[in-house]
């Protein structure tokens, strides 16, 4: 938890430190690809203005989000193989990163935002609130006329 909160420190908002005390560990993750994502575009975007100093800072933000946020919340004993894997990966995103950043690499930045944002979509997907309105209300069979008519 305390990975967590510096890496959204390093997010730099404190409407996010507010946000932080109330949300859920799912929602925290969420809020960390949020700001690993919106950092490493930040990054591109400074690469393509020439704005090397600035680059250079998206990337440490993004690095630091990745490094002290979403692999020091992984629990390896519970996660298994999965956390192992993770771990490697982000890992792979802090290298790619760096690498990006040295290189002035337009292409390693986008590679690097679309593992972030898949991985954000796989998070997604898991939402613990999500899953229970499902599990409360089942999926309509009768979805043809709320498609065709927009309402249910």
């Amino acid at each position: 938890m305390l990975g967590m909160k510096k890496a959204l420190s390093a997010y730099g908002q404190t409407s996010v430190e507010m946000a932080v005390d109330v949300a859920s560990p799912h929602r925290l993750v969420m809020m960390l690809f949020d700001g690993a994502i919106k950092s490493v575009a930040m990054a591109k975007v400074h690469l393509e203005a020439g704005n090397i100093a600035e680059k250079g800072a998206a990337t440490s933000k993004a690095i630091a989000i990745v490094d002290d946020g979403l692999r020091l919340s992984l629990d390896k004993e519970q996660g298994g193989e999965l956390a192992s894997n993770l771990d490697a990966l982000y890992e792979y995103i802090s290298s790619q990163l760096l690498r990006a950043n040295l290189r002035n690499d337009a292409e390693l930045f986008d590679e690097v935002l679309g593992l972030l944002g898949e991985l954000k979509q796989s998070w997604e997907a898991i939402d613990p609130a999500v899953q229970a309105a499902q599990a409360v209300e089942p999926p309509r069979q009768d979805t043809a006329s709320v498609l065709s008519y927009g309402r249910a």
